[in-house]
Formats: structure tokens, C-alpha cells, sequence
């Protein structure tokens, strides 16, 4: 296996832990007041599991709350957010299940950094 990737972004980082034909698993990072874009994908779901910090999820205009040790689904084509409203990062595991993991499979329906759908 290749190493691990790592991508700075405006809300925090991520690390490809696995990227394979037919899953990808990323460890992310969101900063203290950051969120990443509200989006959707057509061709992947993801699950999102909770190691450290609060989060606030958004799936389909409904917010929960998750803490260390917290999972949640979110099914292909539901528009989905997770923000770090706390003072401590928020770090959690995405698992990517589907046929395609690449940025074009972004739909950004709202972003606070100004980036539109879809991105290379």
C-alpha cells in the first residue's frame, strides 16, 4: 500500500488511510468553528465514525449531535454536513462505499469557502 495522503483544508485535514476499487477511508480533521460543505454524492455513502470532540451532523436539514465513540450512516444522494461547534478538534473515520470517491462525485449545495460543485 502506497503512503497515507494528506490534504490541508480550509476547515482542517484529512488522511487517506485506504484508497481501493471499491472503498476509500479517510481520518479528517475540522477545526475548532469550522464546517465542511453542505454536499451530496450520487455514486458513494459514507459512514462517519466519531473518535474525538463534538460534532454537529447534518443529514437532509436535521442536526444530531455525535461525541467520541458515535457513528452515523449517511446513504447515497442525502445532503450531509458535519461541524465543529466546540473548542477541541473534531477528528472522525469516513468510510467511502460505492463506485466512485473522486471530487467530481461532490454536489456542494452550500460552502463557506467559496468553492462550487464540482471541484478538481
Amino acid at each position: 500500500m502506497p503512503d497515507a495522503t494528506y490534504e490541508d483544508r480550509p476547515w482542517g485535514n484529512y488522511t487517506v488511510l485506504s484508497d481501493a476499487d471499491d472503498c476509500k477511508v479517510k481520518r479528517i480533521v475540522v477545526t475548532a468553528g469550522h464546517r465542511l460543505s453542505y454536499q451530496r454524492h450520487q455514486h458513494r455513502s459514507e459512514h462517519w465514525f466519531v473518535v474525538s470532540g463534538t460534532a454537529t451532523v447534518t443529514l437532509d436539514g436535521v442536526d444530531r449531535t455525535l461525541t467520541a465513540g458515535d457513528a452515523v450512516d449517511v446513504p447515497v444522494g442525502t445532503a450531509h454536513r458535519i461541524s465543529n461547534q466546540g473548542a477541541e478538534p473534531v477528528v472522525f473515520v469516513e468510510v467511502q462505499h460505492g463506485t466512485s470517491f473522486g471530487e467530481d462525485d461532490i454536489e456542494r449545495l452550500e460552502d463557506d469557502y467559496g468553492r462550487s460543485a464540482p471541484t478538481g
